[in-house]
């Protein structure tokens, strides 16, 4: 699946957010769209079950959108809300019952016939793979989902799946304040395996800006500025361009309702920064330089 060079991560749209309006989601969707961001970030949980249906009452108003877009979304997660009253306590199924019964949510909460690419949200300790992968063919073969993928999965979770069914995303936690996947094999299985990351909060959620005056920050900060400086590109540009320079295919899910910074983080694919630059923000981050 080749999505849009920066991804329109949903979660803050709705009620856990701007809340938004419909007219407003409307609005939101083709601002994106017109910013050549065509690939939409969701989970069956956003907003305790409503995103998906506010966003899919949007798309009712201009039905000619879904051509024009991607649908993520993910399930797995079992939140305790009164939108899901049966459930006791926050959970995972990713059984193939579950599995089945979010997607047929999903599609009626879209108003569309199809999901571009479907997330087991968080890896399950009870998931059986075998169970899943049985999942995953039957939404392929009646054409529900086009592709699948995990979420948050570790190096063998993720193994222990793509075994059976093949997978084509892994979305990960990765920034520059949060480099694990660099070194626990994450990204080299992308890599080998030609998986792509998404990266789901790609600028640190804002903690490099709220916590500004902590020491690992301030060197963050101040080596983005001078390579800002260089390139004529705010902060959230220089993270975001220090992501897509690795090899690995990086697609940023970026978690903002500000169009213009969707803009921004669009317009970072230009940037080129050279392989000590690079390591100049790695360094920053960590510390310390490379052994």
């Amino acid at each position: 699946m080749k999505s849009s060079t920066v991804i329109a991560g949903c979660m803050n749209w709705g009620q856990w957010g701007a809340k938004f309006s419909t007219q407003q989601y409307l609005s939101h969707i083709k601002k994106n769209l017109e910013a050549s961001v065509y690939t939409f970030d969701h989970a069956d949980i956003y907003g305790h079950y409503t995103t998906e249906e506010e966003f899919g009452n949007a798309l009712k108003l201009d039905s000619s959108l879904r051509s024009k877009m991607q649908i993520i979304t993910k399930c797995g997660i079992c939140m305790v809300t009164p939108h899901r009253p049966l459930h006791q306590i926050k959970s995972y199924n990713t059984s193939k019952t579950h599995i089945l019964s979010s997607v047929e949510q999903s599609l009626s909460n879209f108003h569309t016939d199809y999901i571009d690419l479907l997330l087991i949200h968080r890896p399950d300790p009870l998931m059986d793979p075998y169970e899943i992968a049985e999942a995953f063919m039957v939404l392929k073969q009646s054409g529900k989902v086009k592709h699948v993928g995990g979420s948050n999965f570790t190096t063998s979770q993720f193994e222990m799946l793509h075994h059976l069914f093949p997978l084509e995303v892994n979305q990960i936690e990765l920034s520059i304040i949060h480099t694990k996947p660099f070194y626990d094999g994450v990204t080299d299985q992308c890599m080998q395996k030609k998986v792509i990351p998404q990266a789901w909060s790609p600028i640190g959620a804002g903690k490099i800006h709220l916590d500004a005056e902590d020491e690992r920050s301030r060197r963050i900060i101040s080596m983005a500025k001078i390579l800002g400086e260089k390139y004529s590109a705010s902060f959230d540009q220089v993270l975001i361009a220090w992501l897509l320079q690795h090899p690995s295919g990086i697609v940023p899910v970026m978690g903002t309702t500000k169009i213009e910074r969707m803009q921004a983080a669009m317009e970072a694919n230009s940037i080129e920064m050279t392989h000590e630059e690079w390591h100049m923000l790695l360094s920053a981050s960590n510390g310390f330089d490379v052994p």
